[in-house]
C-alpha cells in the first residue's frame, strides 16, 4: 500500500465499458495480490484489480457495471455516485 503517486484515470479506458461511472474509486498496490486493486466504497463488495492504475481503473468499471445489472436485476437500491473520483493510496 505504499504507492502515493497521484494517477487520473482516463473516462472510458480499455474501450470495454460504454459508460464511466462516476463512484468514488480507491486504487491501491497490494503486495500479497502482486497486482493494483480497486476498492468502490459506495457499491458494498465491488472491487477489481489489474496490473497497472489504468487497467485497475478500467477493471473496475466493468465490475461497476456488473454490479448495478445484478442490483436492478434483484430490486435493490443503487446508491447515486457522490463524485469523488479516484483516489490512490
Amino acid at each position: 500500500m505504499g504507492h502515493s503517486e497521484a494517477w487520473t484515470a482516463p473516462a472510458a479506458a480499455g474501450g470495454h465499458v460504454t459508460e464511466a461511472y462516476k463512484y468514488e474509486m480507491i486504487v491501491y498496490w497490494s503486495g500479497e495480490d502482486g497486482a493494483f486493486l480497486v476498492e468502490v466504497p459506495e457499491l458494498p463488495g465491488c472491487m477489481a484489480d489489474g496490473p497497472t492504475p489504468a487497467a485497475a481503473v478500467s477493471n473496475a468499471q466493468e465490475v461497476i457495471a456488473m454490479w448495478l445489472d445484478v442490483a436492478r436485476e434483484e430490486g435493490r437500491p443503487i446508491p447515486e455516485p457522490r463524485g469523488r473520483g479516484v483516489s490512490t493510496t
